[in-house]
């Protein structure tokens, strides 16, 4: 690649992980057309084709190592609404939406409406005289783009009520290496057994054996998603881009709870916090999250409160509290979040935790602090990261994203701080606890501890599949993940996705690298070929 492209386009060789890659060429297309263009010209001379959107994977997703960049950040229009059966709005979007912008426009209830139908404009003005709509997926980078969330089947805190992203597409429009372009509908397609066939715009068939492994039964964004009799759209979401392009998504609405109040209860040490989740999940029904932030995470925060002016309004965290969970109730009346706040009260004292350790937020003000305690843990760890990287540029953040069934949430965490103790690593742990799915965040102070901590995610893949659990529970897999995905399914299990991948893109130059090990698609070619 030449200097001039590197220096234009240097901030499009890398996302979220700090991974950096290499290209040759970039575009950026505006229209499905242009998309469908792009895709024939450059996979089929087979130059492999990196899709990206806002660049806020942690999984190298988007990060070229090679060929052609496909940026679609210009495919940010809002298309048009429609009623579903069940009387629920669907919106239908281009992939370069923000999951932000969706938020407040709907919280405005003001879309753009530019190039609507009469039918859309007509179901518009009913959505703008219904009760307020709101969207659940809530993962923590709100500027991610909704292609982006759905191509890793992105979920967040509110995924303990509301599940991941893939139930709320309703449609899509996928891009195909050839050319064409695939439509597909909730309800309209499923496969026979394992057996799925697709018909595109163009009337090409693609036929497709679905992979035999069983998925687990828990949080799970690993590899491409199949079950018997499954829908075909449930195929496309989680697919990490290496089945086609997204170019439009029909997604559903629901109505935003009437009340939502949080709560932060603190603990001395971790087993408490593990005790109170086990405890609190079979009595609370309206919780739409229940987080965990453990003791390095409070203490990263209380220094950050200390020194830093941008988090001097971060609340004062109780002395002595070793670790803190955090819930937040989606209700229907205030009637319905007192008597769940006073439930949370009883297991809390049950649990050998204090009510006087306990933050409450029932206004906008006080909510939007407790959102702003959360969100700041990963903020601060990343700048924590950057400053060590000041002295070693070969470290970055170690997360994990790995869950395991219920029943087996203390068994994983005690491995968890074994392993790291033993290796003599600082860690600091957040995330979905009421879900068993923790972000266990390793930080280097050397490469010496990054290839440590490198070794150990290796050895907790080995673990919670043995566990029955997901090596990647939302942030997929994309390159950095790929060898966790090996263990989890195995070798013949890779090679039936290739065989998917190869259905959908014969050329398998689409998003080369993202799941697949180079000698399973090189294996995968040889099909092809034959």
């Amino acid at each position: 690649m030449e200097d001039s492209f590197r220096d234009t386009y240097r901030q499009y060789l890398k996302d979220e992980s700090r991974t950096v890659g290499y290209a040759d060429s970039i575009s950026f297309p505006k229209t499905e057309e242009e998309v469908s263009e792009d895709l024939k010209a450059h996979c089929g001379k087979g130059i492999p084709v990196t899709v990206q959107g806002a660049r806020t994977g942690l999984t190298g997703g988007c990060v070229p190592f090679g060929g052609h960049i496909l940026n679609t950040s210009g495919l940010d229009r809002f298309l048009g609404m429609e009623m579903a059966e069940d009387g629920s709005f669907l919106i239908r979007v281009q992939p370069a939406v923000p999951l932000s912008r969706l938020r407040s426009l709907l919280a405005e209830k003001s879309l753009p409406t530019d190039g609507w139908s009469e039918e859309s404009l007509a179901v518009y003005e009913q959505f703008r005289m219904a009760p307020e709509q709101f969207f659940p997926p809530d993962p923590t980078e709100s500027s991610a783009f909704l292609g982006g969330i759905a191509a890793c089947n992105a979920s967040g805190s509110r995924s303990y009520l509301y599940g991941p992203m893939r139930p709320y597409v309703m449609g899509l429009r996928l891009a195909l290496t050839d050319g064409d372009i695939l439509v597909l509908r909730r309800g309209e397609c499923f496969a026979e057994g394992r057996s799925l066939s697709v018909t595109t715009v163009n009337g090409r068939t693609i036929q497709a054996q679905l992979p035999s492994y069983r998925m687990p039964s828990c949080k799970n964004a690993s590899g491409y998603y199949a079950a018997d009799d499954m829908d075909a759209i449930d195929l496309i979401v989680g697919s990490d881009g290496t089945l086609g392009v997204l170019t439009e998504l029909t997604l559903k609405l629901i109505p935003k709870p009437k009340v939502i109040w949080a709560v932060s209860v603190f603990f001395k040490d971790e087993p408490m916090a593990i005790r109170f989740t086990e405890a609190l999940r079979p009595e609370i029904k309206n919780a739409a999250a229940i987080e965990y932030f453990d003791g390095n995470a409070l203490q990263i925060l209380r220094n950050q409160k200390a020194n830093n002016a941008a988090f001097s309004s971060l609340p004062v965290i109780p002395e002595g509290a070793g670790c803190c969970i955090y819930a937040e109730l989606h209700c229907a009346s205030e009637e319905e979040a007192g008597e769940t706040l006073y439930r949370i009260g009883e297991v809390l004292t049950e649990c050998g935790g204090s009510e006087a350790d306990t933050w409450v937020a029932r206004d906008d003000k006080d909510k939007n602090l407790l959102i702003f305690f959360r969100h700041a843990v990963p903020e601060s760890t990343n700048m924590l990261i950057d400053i060590r990287r000041q002295s070693d540029p070969s470290i970055t953040k170690l997360g994990s994203d790995m869950s395991v069934p219920d029943g087996k949430l203390a068994e994983i965490v005690r491995v968890y701080r074994k392993t790291t103790a033993e290796a003599g690593l600082d860690t600091a742990t957040w995330g979905h606890i009421g879900n068993n799915h923790l972000h266990v965040n390793i930080i280097p102070a050397n490469h010496e501890d990054y290839v440590k901590g490198k070794a150990l995610f290796s050895r907790w893949a080995e673990t919670v599949t043995s566990l029955g659990g997901a090596v990647s529970a939302e942030h997929g897999v994309g390159k950095i993940k790929r060898d966790f995905l090996k263990i989890m399914y195995g070798k013949e299990g890779l090679l039936e996705m290739a065989a998917v991948k190869a259905a959908f893109d014969p050329t398998l130059m689409l998003a080369r690298g993202n799941l697949f090990p180079e000698e399973i698609l090189d294996e995968a070619g040889k099909g092809v070929r034959a």
